[in-house]
């Protein structure tokens, strides 16, 4: 085990390390100000992050932590409701299908106008999208579980709730969490464009503001600091699906 995130540990430094030589080179070539090299945009980094670029952090953070534990707890359920009750299916598939496919980020103007300009209007929207990702997501994995399964669970004398227990979420939960990791660059993103007008705090903010004030060094810290945001809430997901989806590892091996 410890060998295994010692090897994945090491994968993450050699990327990283690839990442910050090539963006080096780059700024040589490029030789310009909108480009700074690696080392002036981590020492602004680490000068901020005691400061104002600390709280943008935590209010980003909050902001989309909320938002996908709040997509998983609407999404996720009703989900699995919807792949295995066949006459509720019938009624929500259609509206799920014809909002799916629509952009949601189209709706920002009017999220903003009807919810302010603070969390609720951010948090509102992220969930929104993501939520979406986890329904559908959830829906199909359960509508793949062989009814052997679930037929064979009542066989059993097991009932409805058992083979939620049993069946529908053990068998949905590796798709979800999938989703749910795809979702995250989604999140983020879509956080970064909800914060980059019409507040003041957040890490969207913070690197707009710093672009406007042509602070490069500045403007680099906030990306560093939104793109470290997403690939810990990336790696956490991937250990939490380790933990929750552990029969999987045992399959493999």
């Amino acid at each position: 085990m410890t060998s295994k995130i010692l090897v994945r540990a090491r994968g993450y430094i050699l990327a990283g390390a690839g990442i910050i030589l090539f963006w080096h080179v780059l700024a040589l070539l490029v030789h310009s100000p909108m480009l700074p090299p690696p080392q002036e945009a981590f020492a602004a980094t680490l000068r901020l992050l005691g400061r104002d670029l600390g709280s943008h952090l935590q209010v980003s953070a909050f902001r989309v932590i909320l938002s996908t534990v709040l997509s998983l707890l609407i999404g996720f359920p009703l989900g699995l409701i919807m792949g295995f009750e066949a006459k509720l299916d019938k009624i929500l598939a259609p509206v799920v299908y014809l909002i799916y496919p629509v952009p949601k980020i189209v709706f920002l103007p009017l999220i903003l106008f009807f919810l302010g300009l603070g969390d609720i209007s951010k948090v509102f929207l992220i969930t929104f999208i993501v939520f979406f990702q986890i329904l559908v997501t959830t829906r199909d994995a359960v509508k793949k579980v062989p009814f052997e399964m679930i037929d064979s669970l009542r066989s059993l004398g097991g009932n409805r709730f058992q083979i939620y227990r049993h069946v529908l979420i053990p068998a949905s939960l590796p798709d979800v969490l999938t989703a749910l990791r795809v979702s995250m660059g989604t999140a983020i993103a879509v956080l970064f464009f909800a914060e980059s007008f019409a507040t003041s705090q957040g890490l969207g903010y913070f690197i707009m503001d710093a672009w406007s004030r042509s602070a490069q060094d500045e403007m680099f810290a906030g990306i560093i600091v939104m793109g470290a945001l997403g690939t810990v809430l990336f790696i956490v997901l991937d250990m939490l699906e380790s933990v929750v989806c552990r029969w999987q590892k045992i399959r493999r091996q």
